[in-house]
């Protein structure tokens, strides 16, 4: 009869600590999991790299990320119910009938501190760290779990195909490109990545989705030479051009003929001038065509990548863009493409322009309409989509359906728009206000 309490002694500290045990496991599987999911890939890469087996197969397990995580939500529910239960089965023995609402209560709270905040606090402190350490056992979970995963994979998949939702097994949950935005607006937005950075590398970002058109200088700006015109004429005009290359057209600028280099001609006009020894009907018979380059022209359609790495591997800076029936359309240099990334870029030669964009006394934006959209975005923060149209102007005519005259007021996409100046037929001066 004395021996009964101790019995009952020794299994309720079994118990207890088969409980406690059982939580210690889910705490592991709640910080694995994670530490797997927030850990850099690039920061274990790097880790791998300096010769860490644990970075090395973290990455390895992390590759498959469903496979990952059912594996470790299986293994996580399978101690919280054991636990549940037999503290259930220890309580309702000590208690009675009440003992399943104590249980439910004592396990809820152990579960919640022990087993899920503290750990994920934890590991979300040193993703990295704590993805490298749990590694190697979680490997040895997802090997003994992969047939029941895969069992519940094909039974998900059967389920949501029977709602009409198809899924892709090979496709990720979050794409890198989007990923890396993800994380460079939130960081901005919290303050640790400064605006010009987060500008940079989403620009860098962007080039593969923006073609030339978008970015090129508009055939009504582009500044030629005659072939026709007079060779005292044809160097002014060079000397003059804040422009280092220049297109060269014959009878109808739709022509190019060539592009010359402001070096090229100096170096062949200095050098007849040389072999004359006065200046006196030196140039008389000069021809600019000897000197121009064959003209590069390219589709409105390509991409800004694309049109960057076909300038670095021609080692030529400068293109003309035509449409697809080979009308010219613009003009894009190496130095566009590069401005998309790190703004605008100017030197002691580029003309001093009024700004662009500029802030009025009521809080208004006064801008050119001729700015581009993205550049607008990039120096206010503030959305206007740029589906429909590359400039402001562009996009104030595409809404109204018309070309404004000056003082018309428009109201779209959130944001007033106030016409200032008109040129012919081109808004030059607009006030922007968002609503």
């Amino acid at each position: 009869m004395e021996a009964e309490p101790s019995v009952i002694d020794t299994a309720f500290w079994i118990t207890s600590l088969s409980i406690l045990a059982l939580l210690t496991l889910s705490a592991f599987f709640s910080g694995s999991e994670t530490a797997l999911t927030a850990a850099s890939r690039g920061k274990l890469r790097a880790a791998q790299d300096k010769g860490s087996e644990g970075a090395s197969k973290a990455l390895e397990i992390t590759e498959d990320n469903e496979r990952l995580i059912g594996s470790v939500l299986l293994g996580n529910n399978l101690v919280n119910i054991l636990a549940t239960s037999m503290a259930t089965a220890l309580f309702t023995g000590a208690f009675g009938e009440s003992g399943v609402v104590i249980a439910t209560l004592v396990m809820t709270l152990l579960v919640l501190i022990f087993a899920e905040v503290l750990p994920k606090t934890y590991a979300i402190t040193n993703p990295e760290t704590a993805a490298a350490r749990v590694a190697g056992p979680i490997s040895i979970v997802v090997r003994l779990f992969a047939p029941m995963v895969s069992a519940v994979r094909l039974l998900v998949r059967g389920v949501l195909r029977l709602f009409g939702v198809q899924t892709d097994p090979d496709s990720h949950i979050l794409a890198v490109r989007e990923e890396i935005a993800g994380a460079l607006q939130l960081g901005h937005s919290e303050g640790v990545v400064e605006k010009e950075d987060r500008d940079r590398i989403l620009g860098a970002l962007d080039l593969g989705d923006r073609m030339v058109e978008e970015i090129m200088l508009h055939r009504s700006g582009i500044e030629m030479i005659d072939a026709d015109a007079a060779p005292q004429a044809i160097l002014e005009q060079c000397l003059q051009s804040s422009h280092t290359r220049l297109p060269v057209f014959r009878n109808d600028p739709e022509n190019i003929v060539g592009v010359v280099h402001a070096k090229d001609l100096l170096r062949a006009m200095y050098k007849l001038l040389d072999q004359v020894g006065t200046s006196e009907g030196a140039l008389q018979g000069f021809e600019v065509t000897n000197v121009a380059m064959k003209p590069y022209f390219v589709p409105d359609t390509t991409s800004l990548d694309e049109q960057m790495r076909q300038f670095l591997r021609r080692r030529t800076h400068f293109a003309l863009v035509v449409d697809e029936y080979g009308s010219l359309q613009g003009l894009i240099t190496l130095e566009d493409i590069l401005e998309e990334i790190v703004g605008e870029i100017t030197d002691e030669f580029d003309p001093d322009e009024a700004q662009e964009i500029r802030k009025a006394e009521d809080g208004d934006y006064l801008i050119e309409g001729a700015m581009t959209i993205r550049d607008f975005i990039r120096a206010t923060d503030l959305p206007l989509p740029d589906d429909e149209a590359n400039t402001v102007a562009g996009l104030v005519i595409h809404e109204a359906q018309m070309i404004p005259v000056t003082g018309q007021v428009f109201s779209f996409h959130n944001f007033r728009f106030e016409v200032l100046q008109r040129h012919n037929n081109r808004v030059t001066l607009l006030k922007v206000r968002p609503l």
